[in-house]
């Protein structure tokens, strides 16, 4: 009995150490450019909730674009528009609007990014709907500027987010 105790042991410590090394290097830490990247998407976001299209200015390329994508039972639907377009909804925007991001993945290579993300909208208090979103940005003089974006909208039957709870359940 003892000496399977000391082969077990002899085995299972190289495999226990290999098993926490895996681990670890699966649960990456992102590094300071892909914060910075993900700032900008944030930044991007705020603005929005603020109604403020100056502050979007500061993230968004104007000559940069965005497109929807979405079901309308048997129709797709695709929409899209100029950023210069959008700083101009931004400032008419009646309704308040927050969108969150959720577990955002970034790509770097020299001057371009990719951030893809999981993200849900709400519309005065309520989910509206959520989806995917991917966001290309360029490294500029000025700093990483998003070029473009692309993002399903995605509608659920039930009026919640699928990404996590409604951030103004509490405030009702």
């Amino acid at each position: 009995m003892l000496i399977l105790s000391k082969i077990l042991r002899k085995r299972l410590i190289p495999v226990a150490i290999l098993l926490l090394f895996v681990i670890s290097s699966c649960a990456r830490v992102q590094t300071d450019e892909e914060k910075e990247v993900i700032a900008v998407v944030q930044k991007a976001f705020d603005a929005l909730a603020a109604k403020d299209s100056a502050a979007a200015r500061v993230s968004l390329l104007p000559e940069g674009q965005y497109f929807s994508i979405r079901e309308e039972g048997m129709e797709v639907v695709i929409d899209g528009a100029s950023h210069e377009e959008f700083f101009h909804r931004i400032a008419s925007l009646k309704d308040d609007v927050l969108e969150r991001m959720f577990e955002p993945k970034v790509l770097i290579h020299g001057r371009i990014a990719v951030v893809w993300t999981a993200y849900d909208f709400f519309r005065n208090r309520d989910f509206d709907h959520g989806g995917v979103e991917a966001f290309t940005l360029l490294k500029t003089t000025a700093g990483w500027k998003i070029a473009g974006t692309i993002f399903t909208v995605e509608h659920t039957d039930a009026n919640e987010s699928p990404w996590g709870p409604n951030p103004f359940q509490d405030d009702r």
